[in-house]
């Protein structure tokens, strides 16, 4: 079984795209005596943080902090790559954010709701 999602990366002139990313899960033991379940590679985290963002929020174009998994957990964001693609992002949804360099990619809040996201900065 597989495991997609999107990732926005920085592109070698300087901007950022969507690009898909994904893993195989495998069948292990996680939480014995629990039956075993499909399971990913480990991922090395260094932190994790929680972002609240009020209808409306609007950034210019920026690139990310750090490499990063963005976890939406309720409201709805959008982001625009530099190459003028755009795509939306609802609770379950998972983006690995890599553009770290470069002018990065800009993100909105479109919900009428508080757009609430998990942030785990990846080591």
């Amino acid at each position: 079984m597989d495991v997609t999602w999107t990732r926005i990366i920085s592109t070698d002139s300087g901007g950022s795209a969507f690009a898909e990313g994904g893993v195989m899960l495998e069948l292990a033991e996680f939480a014995p005596p629990a039956p075993p379940l499909n399971l990913s590679p480990l991922m090395g985290a260094q932190s994790v943080r929680f972002i609240l963002v009020p209808p409306g929020w609007d950034s210019p174009p920026h690139p990310a902090p750090a490499r990063q998994w963005v976890v939406m957990l309720s409201g709805a964001a959008e982001s625009t790559t530099s190459d003028g693609e755009t795509r939306r992002f609802s609770p379950g949804d998972a983006v690995l954010v890599e553009d770290v360099t470069g002018v990065g990619h800009r993100t909105r809040c479109v919900s009428d709701v508080p757009w609430l996201a998990m942030v785990v900065t990846l080591a």
